[in-house]
């Protein structure tokens, strides 16, 4: 697990989601993510969140426009469709979802096992997936404390060396202090390992924290109506959530959203 994992271009034009009963989830979203970026994605309950990141996945599919992800240019300079193999995009849900009879070093081999690593390969890739979220090998998922278990969660999602992280409200059941902890923790791996990142929060100062862009969606139907570059150090310390900098930050955000309040 070294900086070797870079990440890949997201680009989505003109993006419109129709759920089966015809609700419209997203309609005319569009979002260009560079290569190695960390986005957040706000908005207010069943503004398609979710759902964009699942189109973005590879797990469903738009009823208009297009989805791209990867960084080839085609003819004419716009961008080739191109989805990733699997073991290029990882997804980390709110619930850490580990196996309780595997330990925590057999859960984050799992990926690799599907896609059939040898053991020795796969456990060597493990232990240092490991070792960047500080979690012991040997224990298992009852013995682990819920920030714990996140920590072995993205382990699993890191394992495979993705260029595409995706994060659906992965800290939102914890306590504030491991929810802060972990948000400084996840920064760093991303400094260290230089993958793409969508994370879908409700939390303004999560995202300010975080992200270098936050994009704000509207009500449903999804739309774009903030896309915002975060004006913070690279650098990010729990010190830095008490500066008048962050409030700044956190307040642009929350006159978005609030501006999207029914």
């Amino acid at each position: 697990m070294t900086a070797s994992a870079r990440g890949t271009r997201v680009t989505l034009t003109g993006v419109r989601r129709i759920y089966p009963n015809g609700v419209v989830a997203l309609d005319g979203v569009d979002l260009d993510v560079a290569p190695g970026e960390f986005v957040a994605i706000l908005g207010p309950s069943g503004g398609g969140k979710s759902t964009l990141l699942r189109l973005v996945a590879g797990l469903d599919a738009p009823q208009g426009g297009t989805v791209t992800v990867g960084d080839e240019a085609a003819a004419g300079g716009h961008l080739e469709y191109r989805t990733p193999g699997r073991a290029d995009i990882a997804y980390v849900f709110q619930d850490a979802h580990l196996l309780p009879w595997r330990s925590v070093a057999r859960n984050v081999e799992l990926p690799l096992e599907l896609h059939g690593v040898s053991r020795a390969a796969r456990r060597e890739a493990a232990a240092s997936a490991l070792d960047l979220v500080q979690v012991p090998p040997h224990l298992y998922p009852a013995q682990l404390s819920g920030g714990m278990r996140m920590r072995a969660s993205l382990a699993r999602a890191l394992v495979t060396r993705p260029r595409l992280l995706l994060l659906d409200e992965p800290f939102a059941a914890l306590d504030e202090i491991t929810r802060q902890r972990l948000d400084e923790h996840l920064r760093g791996l991303w400094a260290e390992t230089g993958v793409t990142v969508l994370f879908v929060t409700h939390s303004i100062t999560e995202a300010v924290f975080l992200a270098e862009r936050a994009v704000v969606l509207s009500r449903r139907p999804g739309r774009v109506i903030l896309d915002h570059r975060v004006d913070l150090p690279e650098r990010r310390t729990q010190d830095l959530r008490t500066t008048a900098e962050f409030a700044r930050e956190s307040r642009v955000l929350f006159d978005a959203l609030k501006g999207e309040e029914p």
